[in-house]
């Protein structure tokens, strides 16, 4: 009868372990495909032979809820080239997607150009709003080349509201939404350049509004 209570244990404990083990295997393969997803669309915004640093690491916490989307911290991706700063990729959030946030990789050089935009999490209506993935339309390509300058500030809207962006036809908010954000990240980059790449690296633990 102990012979047997023992055995059931070890084995408890032995399934416990590889319950474990599985476990830890899956979570790290899982962080690890979406790290490599993350460079892949980073290297979509910032080509690698534009920039020499680990943009993957090169990073630093950022927080203004109004801006940039969230109340919570987000992570600016910094391109530097023998040392001299090159662009910033914003992770920000387009609060107000027809179906919640959509979350996005907003690229600037030190001009205050957009080197790309991409799009890596949404919930918008497939067949509508999801022509915001570059996969489904070139209307994220759009932006590149964009500043506040060019086009104008006032103008940085949808048609439909009188500004210079396509909207999808059946679908307003989406693209709306993305401009919006498009927009405010500029702006942000706009009153706090000379901080993007002068504060000290996420390691460091610093944080700026």
């Amino acid at each position: 009868m102990i012979r047997s209570a023992l055995l059931l244990s070890l084995f408890a404990l032995v399934g416990t372990g590889l319950l474990s083990l599985t476990y830890e295997a899956t979570h790290e393969r899982i962080a690890q495909n979406e790290r490599d997803e993350l460079i892949r669309n980073l290297h979509k915004i910032i080509s690698p032979d534009k920039h020499d640093n680990d943009i993957f690491h090169d990073t630093i916490e950022i927080q203004h809820p109004y801006l940039l989307g969230t109340e919570k911290p987000v992570t600016v991706y910094r391109a530097r080239k023998n040392g001299v700063p090159v662009t910033a990729v914003f992770s920000s959030i387009a609060p107000n997607g027809y179906n919640g946030t959509i979350k996005l990789l907003i690229g600037i050089d030190t001009k205050g150009q957009l080197t790309g935009v991409r799009v890596i999490a949404h919930r918008e209506t497939p067949g509508l709003g999801d022509a915001i993935e570059a996969e489904r339309s070139d209307w994220i390509l759009g932006f590149k080349g964009k500043s506040l300058l060019k086009p104008a500030e006032k103008d940085w809207k949808v048609k439909k509201d009188g500004g210079f962006f396509d909207q999808f036809t059946g679908a307003t908010i989406t693209p709306r939404a993305i401009v919006k954000a498009v927009k405010n990240t500029l702006l942000y980059y706009k009153l706090n350049k000379h901080l993007i790449y002068s504060t000290k690296q996420q390691g460091s633990g610093n944080t700026h509004e």
